[in-house]
């Protein structure tokens, strides 16, 4: 095991939730395919889930159900549900029995890998492709197989070596989470400032370099 991969796995076992969201902006996201090719690009994109505390948080409470099963599973669990028909994935971030996650919202691809994950998203170009949790997967074709493997060793995992460093990473109010008191607004969403495939990103907010240190 890599410097690089040691810290990150001590970051997820040793750092609040907000921490490790902020860390996973600029993240490699690799996935592995069964036939040996690869998915890959850079998470832009993050949102913290504080449960048991967290109304917004699908183990708001300490729920258990067979759907939440994996966040009661040790840091770097990954937790996969449906939405709408998407498959969004979240990665557990504490010890085990503590449910507390980030969910990933938006990917940049990597270039070498873009034209495949055009083909997985039926065409689409732009930053439509990947600025959102269900079409990130969508073009990183992740099966939900993977549900309560790991991130750091299943066939979708992070690569430290590879993390790309934001200028910038602000943080906001999460997306979709109305009617939850103090949950619907607190700033618990961590983007990459200026980085085009930011889900809502406006173009005129859109920095030449995208956000990143070097690019």
């Amino acid at each position: 095991m890599t410097e690089t991969m040691k810290a990150l796995r001590r970051l997820f076992q040793e750092a609040d939730t907000p921490s490790v969201a902020q860390a996973l902006v600029g993240m490699y996201l690799e996935h592995t395919l069964e036939d040996g090719g690869k998915l890959e690009g850079w998470i832009v994109d993050c949102e913290a889930y504080l449960g048991p505390e967290d109304e917004a948080a699908h183990s708001y409470g300490l729920r258990k159900t067979p759907r939440v099963a994996a966040m009661y599973q040790e840091a770097g669990s990954i937790y996969l549900y449906q939405m709408h028909r998407h498959t969004i994935l979240n990665i557990v971030t504490r010890e085990a029995g503590l449910p507390q996650g980030v969910m990933i919202r938006a990917l940049e691809p990597a270039p070498e890998y873009l034209a495949a994950m055009q083909e997985n998203r039926q065409g689409q170009t732009g930053v439509a492709l990947t600025n959102g949790p269900g079409k990130l997967m969508a073009a990183l074709q992740v099966p939900f197989s993977l549900y309560g493997e790991s991130i750091f060793t299943s066939p979708l995992h992070l690569v430290p070596e590879k993390r790309r460093q934001p200028k910038q990473v602000l943080a906001v109010p999460r997306i979709g989470i109305p009617n939850k008191g103090k949950w619907t607004d607190l700033p618990l969403r961590y983007v990459c400032r200026g980085n085009p495939y930011v889900t809502k990103q406006l173009k005129k907010d859109v920095s030449p370099d995208w956000g990143w240190q070097t690019h």
